[in-house]
C-alpha cells in the first residue's frame, strides 16, 4: 500500500508526504486507535460470551478486586490487531526491523494468549508452565537478536552503548545474542507483572512508546544523530511508525480498560507489548536507556524477585504483597491513587531517559 502511494509521487507531488516518517507515524496512531474503537466492542462481547467467568481473581489479593470477577481478559487481541493492521498499512514493509518487531510481538502475544486460555478454561492462575513459557520466549528473542545483529554493521551491531557517554562501546561479540534475549524477555515479563490494575500498564507502555518513537526517529536519521552525538542506526527510523501504532492502539484500549474495566489486557497484550518495546530498544542500541524509561516495569519485576528470594531464604516477606502495586493497595492506597502515581513516576523516568539524548 505504502509503496503504491509513494510511486504516485513522481506524477502527483502531494503523494510525497507518504515518504515522511513523521506523517506516517501520525497516520499509524490514528488508524490503530480507530481500529480498536470500531472493533473493540465486538471483540469484548465475543470474549465475554466465550469466557463466561472471565479472568480468575487472586484469592489472596486486595478485597476490592473481587468486584471485578467476570471481566473478560485477552484484551491484548484488540491492541495487537490495531498495531499489526496499522503497521502493515503505514510502515515500509521492506524494512527488516519492522518484520523483526512484528515477529516478537505476534510470538509473545501467542504465548500470552495460550497462557490466558489455560487460566480461563481452568479458572486457575496456573497457566503455561514458567519454564515452557520462558523457553519459547528465549527462542523467539534469539531469532530476533540474530537478525538484528546480522542486519547491522560489525562490530557496532554486536556492541553495547551507554547513555550519557558518546564514544564508549562494549563489543559483546556473540554474547550480544543472549544479552539481547535477556532484554526482550525481561521487558515482556516486566510489563506482564505490572499489568495488575485497570490502566496501570497501558499508560506507561504508551509513555515508553512515545519516548522510543523519538529515539528511533533520531537514531535512524544521520543528520539528527550526528547533531545529538548519538549512534546512527540506519533503518530504525521506520520503527517510529510501529510505536505510533502502539500509542493509538493503547488509547483505544484505555477507553475500554478505564475503571471499571470492561476488559483486561491479559498476558496476550502485556507480553506482546513488553517484547515489542524490548526489541526496539535492542534495534536502536538503547538497551540501558530502556531500563531508565521503563524503570516502573523494572521496579515491579524487582519487587517480585526480592519478595520470592527473601521468602525462600528467611520465610518472611519484604512487601505485604508483590508485585509492588499490590503492596501499596494493602497499605490503604486506593486503586486510582496507585495507578495515577505510578503514571507520574513513568513520566518522570521517561524524561530522565530522553535527557540522555542530549547529555553526552
Amino acid at each position: 500500500m505504502l509503496t503504491l502511494l509513494v510511486s504516485f509521487s513522481d506524477h502527483v507531488s502531494v503523494f510525497n508526504i507518504f515518504r515522511y516518517i513523521t506523517f506516517r507515524t501520525g497516520g499509524a496512531l490514528i488508524t490503530a486507535a480507530l481500529l480498536v474503537f470500531i472493533f473493540g466492542p465486538r471483540i469484548i462481547d465475543s470474549l465475554r460470551i466465550r469466557q463466561g467467568k472471565g479472568q480468575p481473581i487472586r484469592a489472596d489479593g486486595p478485597q476490592t478486586h473481587f468486584k471485578k470477577a467476570g471481566t473478560p481478559t485477552m484484551g491484548g487481541l484488540m491492541i495487537i490487531s490495531g498495531i499489526v493492521g496499522s503497521t502493515l498499512l503505514w510502515a515500509n514493509v521492506t524494512s527488516v526491523y519492522v518484520w523483526v518487531v512484528l515477529l516478537v510481538t505476534l510470538g509473545f502475544g501467542a504465548i500470552g494468549f495460550y497462557d490466558d486460555y489455560l487460566k480461563v478454561t481452568k479458572q486457575s492462575h496456573l497457566g503455561l508452565s514458567g519454564r515452557a513459557r520462558l523457553g519459547i520466549e528465549f527462542v523467539i528473542a534469539a531469532i530476533a537478536a540474530w537478525v538484528i545483529m546480522q542486519n547491522g554493521q560489525a562490530p557496532f551491531s554486536s556492541s553495547l552503548t551507554f547513555p550519557f557517554i558518546k564514544d564508549f562501546l562494549l563489543n559483546l561479540g556473540w554474547f550480544f545474542i543472549p544479552f539481547a534475549c535477556l532484554v526482550v524477555v525481561g521487558a515482556g515479563n516486566a510489563v506482564n507483572l505490572t499489568d495488575g490494575l485497570d490502566g496501570l500498564a497501558i499508560v506507561p507502555i504508551m509513555i515508553a512508546a512515545a519516548s522510543f518513537g523519538v529515539i528511533a526517529y533520531l537514531s535512524g536519521n544521520a543528520v539528527f544523530a550526528d547533531y545529538l552525538q548519538i549512534h546512527f542506526v540506519p533503518g530504525t527510523g521506520e520503527l517510529a511508525v510501529i510505536l505510533g501504532a502502539v500509542i493509538g492502539a493503547g488509547l483505544g484500549f484505555l477507553w475500554f480498560n478505564a475503571p471499571p474495566a470492561a476488559i483486561f489486557m491479559g498476558d496476550t497484550g502485556s507480553l506482546a507489548l513488553g517484547g515489542l518495546i524490548g526489541t526496539i530498544a535492542v534495534a536502536t542500541k538503547h538497551e540501558i536507556v530502556l531500563a531508565i524509561i521503563g524503570g516502573l516495569f523494572v521496579m515491579e519485576a524487582l519487587s517480585v524477585i526480592i519478595q520470592v528470594g527473601f521468602f525462600k531464604m528467611t520465610g518472611k516477606r519484604v512487601f505485604l504483597m508483590a508485585p509492588i502495586h499490590h503492596h501499596f493497595e494493602k497499605l490503604g492506597w486506593t486503586e486510582s491513587q496507585v495507578v495515577i502515581r505510578f503514571w507520574i513516576i513513568a513520566v518522570i523516568l521517561a524524561l530522565v531517559g530522553l535527557s540522555s539524548l542530549k547529555l553526552r
